[in-house]
């Protein structure tokens, strides 16, 4: 039998608990958003208040506007995030379906329609209060994948959104529907990719050390799209990346399309994830191009 690791018996409920006959659970999947949350608002914060390392010692932003335009993010990512999920991967049964897009608690979010909703309830927000957008855009950008790194641990402690089957020695053995459907080998012994593993340390560690190392020792909010351009063009490339081992949505999977391809021709094909993912770098590279060219004031 291959080597493979077993799926460690974690609970993806942290807490449960009765109040008045209504059952309250606390789970890890929400405590990674808000503790993602705070990590983000006190790290912008903290960069507020830093002046010496904007251009002419100018935040974008006060810190206690940093508060206020935490709630419109955080109406973004959820708006967004679900409305993504809904349009990009299962809009004709939503469409059949429209009273479940309501029920967020069932699951369904998208990454990519959460950072579209947060770029847009920023720019509103960017708008209304005449702050300048690209800095702004930077110094929510460098907080980011904190987030990023609690969501993907805590995707993999609910035993979603792993990966292809593999033979490679760390291949884990997901309990449920991933431990089926794995060809040639026996039911319960599928051991597949921990893709939610490599998007943690490619998303969360990796390119947020790198977004930290800009901002506080090579002084990337001198250059406004530096920082922002960084981060979309690095989740772009991790997540285009990744997806070659990441299980695509059942949806997608079919007779003639084993590997749950989006798009394809010619035997050749992108998933759903590197489509979305592809006008992520292009936006990252023009900005980095761009800040670069213009140079350090």
């Amino acid at each position: 039998m291959q080597a493979a690791l077993r799926f460690p018996d974690l609970s993806p409920d942290i807490v449960s608990i009765s109040v008045f006959g209504v059952d309250l659970t606390l789970r890890w999947y929400a405590l990674a958003y808000i503790v993602g949350i705070l990590i983000a608002w006190r790290l912008a914060v903290i960069a507020t208040r830093r002046v010496q390392l904007w251009a002419d010692n100018t935040p974008p932003m006060r810190p206690e506007q940093v508060e206020d335009l935490l709630t419109w993010i955080i109406l973004g990512v959820i708006l967004g995030g679900r409305l993504g999920f809904v349009l990009f991967y299962q809009p004709a049964y939503y469409l059949q379906n429209p009273i479940e897009i309501l029920r967020i608690w069932q699951g369904g979010m998208a990454f990519h329609g959460g950072l579209l909703g947060v770029v847009i309830a920023s720019w509103l927000y960017c708008r209304r209060h005449a702050i300048p957008v690209l800095p702004a855009a930077d110094l929510i950008a460098h907080t980011v994948p904190a987030g990023l790194l609690l969501g993907r641990l805590a995707n993999f402690i609910n035993a979603e959104l792993w990966g292809r089957p593999t033979d490679l020695p760390w291949g884990v053995i997901f309990p449920g529907a991933a431990a089926q459907d794995c060809p040639g080998v026996v039911e319960g012994l599928c051991a597949r990719h921990p893709s939610q593993l490599y998007e943690a340390v490619l998303e969360g560690l990796i390119l947020g050390a790198v977004l930290l190392w800009l901002v506080y020792r090579r002084d990337g909010f001198k250059r406004p799209g530096l920082v922002s351009g960084t981060f979309f063009a690095g989740y772009g490339l991790a997540r285009f990346l990744v997806e070659f081992v990441r299980q695509p949505d059942a949806q997608f999977i079919g007779p003639g399309n084993p590997l749950g391809l989006a798009w394809q021709i010619g035997g050749y094909g992108l998933t759903m994830g590197q489509l979305l993912s592809l006008p992520m770098i292009a936006l990252g590279l023009f900005l980095i191009l761009r800040a670069k060219r213009r140079g350090t004031p």
